[in-house]
């Protein structure tokens, strides 16, 4: 069971440099682009349950690896949270909060 639990945690690179472990949820397309759904493994009071949602870009034909970035607009991020929302209504309970 712990085996199949790490295979879903990938671990990313904040701003600072420092490694930070995420739960993989899935990936959502919107307008021919993919955006990952994460979770953080570690959560911290302030931002308990909270996903992160980053766009996922490809180095290109030659590298087997992904880029993930932030997203910025506020009605593209809006879009692919209620699209998750959505495909796991049953799975997750969702607040509405902000």
């Amino acid at each position: 069971m712990e085996e199949e639990y790490l295979s879903n945690v990938v671990i990313l690179n904040d701003e600072d440099g420092n490694e930070v472990k995420f739960e993989f949820l899935d990936i959502i397309e919107l307008d021919s682009e993919q955006y990952a759904i994460l979770l953080p493994v570690e959560e911290d009071d302030e931002n308990e349950g909270e996903v992160v949602i980053l766009k996922i870009e490809d180095n290109g034909e030659n590298s087997d690896e992904e880029t993930y970035v932030s997203v910025d607009d506020e009605e593209t991020l809006n879009k692919v949270f209620q699209m998750f929302k959505e495909e796991f209504k049953d799975e997750f309970n969702f607040s509405d909060e902000d």
